[in-house]
C-alpha cells in the first residue's frame, strides 16, 4: 500500500488502530479528482474489498506534494475527469435540498418568473432562475445512469417530475392571481409580449441553452469547479417555459401553453441527454453489468414506473417530431422573408425581426403563422407586401400560412 502512495507521490500518515487487532490507518489528502484513480492504484495492489474506505473532505493541507497533486488532478489525471461515482453522486444530491424545501423553491421560481414574463422584465426572469432548484434533480439522472445507481436515477426522475408540476401549477395559480386580481390588465395581450413569446415555442436558439446546461453542468459537476453557475442555466431552460404554460392556460391561449409545454418537455429531454453524453465523453462508464437484475425486478412500483417512462417517451418522441418540423418551417420563413425583402421594390425597408409559429393544427403540418416586423419612413405604404410573403412561404412550406406584417415608423434627418 504505501509503496503505492509513493509512486502516486501521495504524502501519508500511518496510525495503528487502537482496538488491538493487528491492523493500521492510513491517512492520504489527495484532490477531489483524484480520489478514483488512488483507490484504483490500492486495490490493484491487494486492498480488500471489505477494507474500510472512507473519504473525507479537506479543507486545506499542507502536505510537500498536496499543491502538485491539486495541480494535475483538478481536470482530472491526463486532463480526464477524476471524481468518483461516489463523490459525483454526492455532489448531484448536495445540489438537491430536502423535498419540502425543493418544493417551496419551485414554486417561488416559478411564480417570479411569471411576474417576470407579464412585466417584460429579464431582470426579474434572471431572478427568478437564480431560486430555482432544478441543477440538482436535473443532472443527477446522468449520474446515476454512469454509475450504475438505479435508485439515484429513478429518485432524481421522480423529483424532476415533481418540480415541473409544481412549477406548472404555481404558475398557473399565481396567473390567475395577477390576472383575476387585477395587477395586470385582464384583457392583456400576452403573446404580444416579447419575454412570453420567448417561450412558447421550441426553437434552435432556445434548445441551445438546454444543451449547452447540460454539459456545463456535467463538466462543473465532474470537476471541482462551482455548479452554480451552471445551475442557472439549466433554471433558464426550465423556469420560464413553466411559467409560460401557466399564463397560457389562464389567459384560455391552447396554442400558446402547448408550444410553451413542449419547449418545457424537450428543453428537459436534452438537459438530460446533453449532461449523459458529456459525462461519457469525460471517461465515464457504467462499471460491468452487476445490478442489472435490479434494473429487471418487476416490483409494482417498478412497473408503475417503466409505464410511466414508456409514456414520457412517445410524449417526447412526438414532441421532438413536431420541433424538427417547425426548425424546417422557421428556417423557410427566414429564408422567404430575406428574399421578397432583397426586392428593389423593399429596399427602404428595414428588417427588426421575423417570428414563425405554428396554430393549433401545425403541429401534423397544416398551419402556421408569420409575424414580420420592419422599419419604414413615415408615410411609406407597402400594401402587398403581406400577400407576397405569404405566397412564398406557403409555396416552399406547403403549408396554409397566414402572414402579419408590423410597420415600425421613424423619421430621418440628414446632417447639417
Amino acid at each position: 500500500m504505501l509503496d503505492t502512495l509513493d509512486d502516486a507521490d501521495a504524502d501519508y500518515v500511518i496510525a495503528d488502530e487502537a482496538a488491538g487487532n493487528d491492523a493500521s490507518i492510513v491517512y492520504f489528502p489527495t484532490p477531489a479528482g483524484a480520489v478514483e484513480e488512488m483507490l484504483d492504484r490500492l486495490s490493484e495492489a491487494g486492498l480488500a474489498d471489505d477494507a474500510f474506505t472512507i473519504v473525507t473532505d479537506v479543507e486545506t493541507a499542507t502536505t510537500p506534494h498536496f499543491d502538485e497533486l491539486e495541480g494535475r488532478y483538478t481536470q482530472g489525471p491526463e486532463d480526464e475527469i477524476g471524481l468518483s461515482h461516489a463523490e459525483l453522486r454526492t455532489k448531484a444530491q448536495e445540489l438537491t435540498p430536502e423535498t419540502t424545501m425543493f418544493v417551496v423553491f419551485a414554486a417561488l421560481s416559478a411564480i417570479l418568473a411569471t411576474a417576470g414574463l407579464l412585466l417584460n422584465s429579464a431582470i426579474v426572469i434572471v431572478g427568478a432562475m437564480v431560486v430555482a432548484p432544478f441543477a440538482g434533480s436535473s443532472l443527477s439522472t446522468s449520474v446515476g445512469l454512469v454509475s450504475d445507481d438505479g435508485q439515484s436515477t429513478a429518485k432524481s426522475l421522480r423529483s424532476q417530475f415533481l418540480g415541473l408540476v409544481v412549477a406548472t401549477i404555481s404558475a398557473t395559480v399565481a396567473a390567475a392571481v395577477f390576472r383575476w386580481g387585477h395587477l395586470v390588465p385582464s384583457t392583456l395581450a400576452v403573446g404580444r409580449i416579447t419575454q412570453v413569446g420567448s417561450f412558447t415555442t421550441p426553437t434552435l436558439l432556445t434548445l441551445t441553452i438546454a444543451v449547452v446546461a447540460g454539459a456545463a453542468g456535467a463538466l462543473a459537476l465532474s470537476t471541482d469547479l462551482p455548479v452554480t453557475i451552471a445551475g442557472v442555466a439549466v433554471a433558464a431552460a426550465v423556469v420560464p417555459a413553466a411559467a409560460a404554460v401557466g399564463i397560457g392556460v389562464v389567459w384560455v391561449e391552447p396554442v400558446l401553453a402547448l408550444g410553451a409545454l413542449a419547449l418545457l418537455l424537450v428543453n428537459v429531454v436534452f438537459i438530460n441527454l446533453s449532461a449523459l453524453v458529456a459525462l461519457l465523453g469525460f471517461g465515464y462508464r457504467p462499471s460491468e453489468i452487476s445490478s442489472l437484475r435490479e434494473w429487471l425486478s418487476f416490483s409494482p412500483r417498478q412497473i408503475v414506473s417503466v409505464l410511466v417512462a414508456i409514456g414520457l417517451a412517445v410524449l417526447v418522441v412526438a414532441m421532438l417530431v413536431s420541433t424538427y418540423q417547425y426548425f424546417l418551417f422557421d428556417q423557410a420563413v427566414n429564408r422567404n422573408v430575406d428574399e421578397v425583402l432583397d426586392n428593389p421594390d423593399y429596399s427602404n425597408l428595414e428588417l427588426a425581426s421575423a417570428s414563425a409559429e405554428f396554430g393549433a393544427a401545425g403541429l401534423f403540418g397544416e398551419e402556421g403563422s408569420v409575424t414580420v416586423v420592419a422599419a419604414r419612413t413615415t408615410g411609406e405604404p407597402y400594401p402587398r407586401l403581406s400577400e407576397r410573403l405569404r405566397r412564398h412561404i406557403a409555396a416552399e412550406t406547403n403549408r396554409d400560412v397566414s402572414v402579419e406584417v408590423r410597420f415600425v415608423e421613424y423619421q430621418r434627418a440628414g446632417s447639417g
